[in-house]
């Protein structure tokens, strides 16, 4: 199948951007996540800059690789396998049945538990604590959705 150029170089730079964005959350996520993450953990981020600091970065690679992943590269990929644009969910689910993300329902849970990240940091350390470990536990489904993705480029010669 030939895509356009700019399509190619999209798709190019997209693999390169998730490449790193994945090394990078799962090099914070093994940082911050050497111990398990309690809600005293939580509640100590008030007064432990450098704790504070990693759990930050953490949320932020998180929900940004989420982001690069499935508001960016994954409407380019299925644009120039030549699906027609469609909303997320429906999106979604033609990346499951494409075996490019393990499951649709289970990438809008991961969605929930980034803004849950973001909206429940300071106010309760449990909500917080039990959000964080959920998500270091998806951030295996991430990486594995990248590469997914990047190999089906790679597989096309869109590289």
């Amino acid at each position: 199948m030939t895509i356009p150029e700019h399509t190619r170089e999209r798709l190019r730079f997209l693999t390169r951007v998730v490449t790193k964005e994945a090394k990078h959350l799962s090099e914070t996520s093994e940082r911050l996540f050497s111990t398990t993450f309690t809600a005293e953990r939580a509640a100590a981020l008030q007064h432990d800059a450098e704790l504070a600091e990693r759990v930050d970065a953490f949320v932020s690679r998180f929900g940004r690789l989420q982001d690069t992943l499935g508001d960016k590269l994954l409407p380019t990929l299925l644009s120039a396998l030549g699906e027609n644009p469609a909303p997320k969910i429906d999106m979604l689910d033609r990346a499951e049945r494409l075996g490019l993300i393990a499951s649709s329902e289970h990438w809008m849970q991961i969605r929930r538990l980034r803004n849950q990240m973001i909206h429940e940091y300071v106010e309760d350390p449990k909500v917080l604590a039990d959000a964080l470990e959920s998500a270091h536990a998806a951030v295996a489904d991430l990486v594995t959705a990248s590469q997914a993705m990047t190999a089906e480029i790679a597989h096309r010669g869109w590289q």
